[in-house]
């Protein structure tokens, strides 16, 4: 990990929100809202493909707001191991 990630504290509480890459949750969240209506309005022949595809749209919908939340209300601590859950949990 690079040293300026480790000295710069993690931003919490609505502070979150100016920060360019906690900004991202946002069409995050939006996009993954869109993936579910496409994937469920869509017509498969085989029923337990869309069914995995939506398994991995909500659960990638539902850490994304996980994170977010967690990041409002501070849990993190300021611990930089946090920049790689997040990094990881982005990167499917």
């Amino acid at each position: 990990m690079s040293s300026a990630a480790s000295t710069s504290s993690l931003p919490s509480g609505l502070a979150v929100l100016t920060t360019f890459p906690d900004v991202l949750f946002f069409p995050e969240i939006i996009f993954g809202g869109l993936v579910w209506i496409l994937v469920a309005s869509s017509m498969v022949p085989m029923a337990i493909v869309q069914g995995w595809v939506m398994f991995v749209s909500v659960f990638c919908f539902v850490m994304s707001i996980t994170l977010l939340c967690l990041y409002l209300c501070g849990a993190h601590g300021g611990s930089s191991s946090w920049v790689t859950l997040v990094s990881g949990c982005d990167k499917p």
